[in-house]
């Protein structure tokens, strides 16, 4: 690409949203789960989840179904309105990132492609988001909570 060709720069828009996307997702993904992860956050984001949903279970059972809604592949995220000061739920599509997409900060992200989920799960999507909350690394998404939330 010759320097200052903004045809070709736009023309990358699509491959850079998709693969970067991908990468920040990914980069959140892997550290929102551990194997010994699972119950409930504690402190100030269990506080905001009882706020903003009413409960922990409501909270869980919305984002389960935002993410089993999504159709075909993408993301189903927690994420922290700074303006308003709430914690929100989204999804995305493909590798579209959330903040560049809806402006939420990323807290929680739950992968549903397929390939997350189908050498275990085959393709029954609630199964496998069931089981995530097993592996979810409340540590972690309290650090990002904690840090967008002051």
């Amino acid at each position: 690409m010759r320097q200052g060709d903004v045809t070709a720069q736009i023309a990358l828009q699509p491959a850079l949203k998709f693969n970067g996307g991908g990468h920040i997702n990914h980069s959140i993904f892997w550290t929102n789960l551990s194997p010994n992860g699972g119950g409930e956050p504690q402190g100030e984001l269990l506080e905001a989840i009882k706020r903003d949903f009413g409960s922990f279970a409501k909270f869980k059972e919305k984002l389960t179904a935002v993410s089993v809604g999504v159709q075909g592949s993408g993301w189903g995220w927690l994420g922290f309105n700074k303006e308003q000061g709430r914690l929100q739920i989204a999804a995305c599509s493909n590798q579209d990132p959330l903040q560049g997409t809806t402006g939420l900060i990323p807290l929680l992200g739950i992968d549903v492609w397929e390939h997350a989920y189908y050498l275990q799960y085959k393709n029954v999507r609630p199964d496998y988001l069931k089981a995530i909350w097993n592996v979810i690394n409340w540590e972690n998404v309290t650090a990002r909570y904690t840090a967008c939330s002051k």
